[in-house]
């Protein structure tokens, strides 16, 4: 009734008198449900009619926290003080308002002072937990979350917090003792179980994982992030079917989703089922049409099969959604090299080096289809750019001998013949293979058998 009345002198600019009661009533019914802009008249009109009410004006400071106006919520803060310096809501919202201003330290110093006014310590000794990891003090944060947990074992929130710190602390085996001592009094918990068998994963002992697993979802048989973590933990003990049967749980219990597409094409692939893989990485791409992933494990799967069109179409989706993985170029090059496509393979190794992937590899691979169309300058541009990263490579300087050769500079050639001879005399082989016109010059030979006799 005070809700109609209040929203009815609205409507009319009338003018009812309500009591605070009625007011908080009101203002904690609009902010439930994030009627924030009535919440606010009913805080101003309420404060016109009572305009000593300390809970009227906690109402408003939450309000303003909420709007960002932190300054003027610090200044009524400041005023509530001088009234009631112990009050336990306003504590909570200068503890809010110094966490908001990053002075988590002054934070915990007033949360500290609420736990000794208050009998309900559990929400505060959250509030600190949080500060604490606000400063990456994993240590004290993990304390007080396992303060909750003490007084409630069903404090879940708590318990992930607490596994966080573990987690950023790399304290995997003191996270294995924690997590044994909670299910001795909670042996029913499936969360906690679940959390067991992550540390142990962590810790490569898989096996202990399988068990862990294993409970949390017999206890709780639609428990999806057991099946998936228990699928995982069967791929790394290389039990692959029985992990594919954990993922289509999942499929079952909950709407499909490409990550579990992916990973069930995997276990086929590990089971050398090419095909079945295919049909999965499809539906995950199906799923998720972003998932690039999903379009490069397509590109593998028909690389394998030799089947290089689907293989490069399959790579052109991958790229269509991030083309800026020179993985992905790598990738479209090394294709288009087993398709005779060689203009796409030079795009692709310019696109890598443009995307700053500079290993040698993309370099001398650049290169050598260069010259096989015959483009010698530019292959040559692109070998003498790359010895701004590697200065004394064979793979580099037997390149450049032939290269130089090809375009009349003898001195030249012979003077990096001799560098490449220096670096890895056995690799001058590659001069035969790349530049066989070359490797049989005279004057090329005399350098290659004059060095010879001289490192006999």
């Amino acid at each position: 009734m005070s809700l109609s009345k209040f929203e009815s002198m609205l409507k009319t600019n009338s003018v009812y008198f309500f009591d605070s009661v009625e007011f908080e009533e009101i203002i904690q019914h609009y902010l439930d449900n994030g009627k924030h802009s009535l919440a606010k008249k009913a805080v101003r009109l309420g404060l016109e009619q009572h305009p000593t009410s300390v809970i009227l004006k906690l109402l408003k400071v939450e309000l303003l926290i909420f709007e960002d106006k932190l300054q003027n919520a610090t200044a009524l803060i400041n005023e509530i003080e001088t009234v009631e310096p112990n009050n336990e809501d306003l504590l909570i919202h200068k503890a809010t308002l110094q966490s908001k201003n990053n002075k988590h330290e002054a934070a915990i110093e007033t949360l500290k002072h609420i736990l000794t006014l208050t009998e309900d310590k559990i929400d505060i000794w959250s509030m600190i937990g949080m500060e604490y990891l606000y400063l990456d003090d994993f240590e004290n944060a993990r304390l007080y979350f396992a303060y909750c947990i003490d007084v409630d074992y069903e404090d879940y929130s708590s318990l992930y917090n607490v596994m966080y710190c573990f987690d950023m602390e790399n304290n995997h085996e003191e996270a294995v003792r924690f997590l044994n001592n909670y299910i001795d009094s909670n042996p029913y918990c499936e969360v906690a179980w679940h959390q067991l068998g992550r540390q142990f994963f962590v810790l490569n002992r898989f096996k202990e994982a399988l068990i862990a697993f294993d409970y949390a979802v017999l206890i709780d048989e639609g428990f999806i992030g057991g099946y998936l973590e228990k699928a995982k933990t069967l791929e790394e003990l290389q039990r692959y079917e029985e992990a594919i049967q954990n993922y289509l749980i999942t499929l079952e219990l909950d709407d499909p989703t490409a990550f579990v597409f992916v990973r069930i094409g995997e276990c086929y692939q590990q089971l050398n089922d090419v095909q079945t893989a295919i049909s999965y990485y499809k539906k995950a791409v199906h799923e998720d049409p972003l998932l690039d992933k999903g379009w490069l494990l397509l590109t593998n799967s028909y690389q394998q099969l030799e089947d290089y069109q689907k293989a490069l179409y399959y790579i052109s989706k991958a790229l269509q959604t991030d083309e800026s993985n020179p993985l992905y170029w790598r990738k479209y090059a090394e294709i288009n090299l087993k398709l005779n496509l060689y203009q796409e393979v030079v795009k692709a190794f310019e696109q890598c080096l443009s995307l700053d992937d500079t290993s040698i590899e993309i370099y001398v691979g650049l290169a050598d289809v260069l010259v096989f169309l015959g483009e010698y300058y530019e292959a040559l541009k692109i070998l003498i750019k790359s010895k701004n990263y590697y200065k004394d490579f064979a793979e580099i300087e037997y390149r450049l001998c032939g290269l130089f050769m090809l375009t009349q500079k003898e001195d030249y050639s012979l003077l990096h013949l001799k560098n490449g001879l220096a670096i890895d005399a056995e690799y001058r082989m590659i001069v035969k293979e790349l530049y066989p016109t070359v490797f049989e010059n005279e004057k090329v030979q005399v350098v290659i058998n004059n060095y010879l006799k001289a490192t006999e």
